[in-house]
């Protein structure tokens, strides 16, 4: 974990986080931004796959999950601002906090979730589903915990403010 603080800890970026009162606020409109792009493409193409909203044809919602790709990147860029310049506490205060751990760890499973979604040939038999039709029992499985890991990151990433309010529900 130190490792980690010390490789985040950049002295330029903290400073111009903290120096300037703007730069928060609008690193904070760009994660929601990313937020809602990408879970307004993915959670579409989950839900769709789930049996919902089946006038849409999956192979046409995979068109849209670049943008949900360009959400994820204004994330990933923003939230590394916000742990690197971390105002009260560098970024170790960020990686210690149990909510920020919780919220990295469905990260990671939502990427290998996606990465099973697409190496396993999932992707390519939820494609050929007719409008109308259902995919199968693998893809619905991908797009559960899909759903769930997205939810989850945007709940413990809210709960990272309030990780002392998350560690008593959890009794710790």
């Amino acid at each position: 974990m130190e490792t980690l603080t010390e490789w985040m800890s950049i002295g330029w970026l903290a400073e111009f986080v903290n120096d300037y009162d703007w730069v928060w606020p609008i690193c904070e409109i760009f994660h929601f931004l990313g937020m809602t792009l990408l879970i307004g493409t993915v959670g579409f193409l989950d839900l769709r796959i789930l049996g919902f909203i089946k006038a849409v044809p999956i192979a046409s919602l995979e068109k849209l999950i670049p943008v949900g790709v360009m959400g994820f990147v204004f994330n990933f860029v923003t939230g590394f601002i916000f742990v690197a310049g971390n105002p009260s506490g560098g970024p170790g205060a960020y990686l210690a906090n149990t909510a920020f751990q919780l919220k990295m760890v469905l990260i990671l499973i939502a990427g290998a979730n996606l990465l099973a979604y697409y190496v396993l040939g999932v992707a390519r038999a939820a494609e050929a589903v007719p409008v109308g039709g259902d995919a199968e029992p693998a893809a619905k499985v991908v797009a559960v915990v899909s759903l769930i890991a997205w939810f989850g990151v945007i709940y413990f990433g809210r709960m990272v403010m309030y990780n002392d309010t998350l560690l008593y529900a959890f009794g710790l």
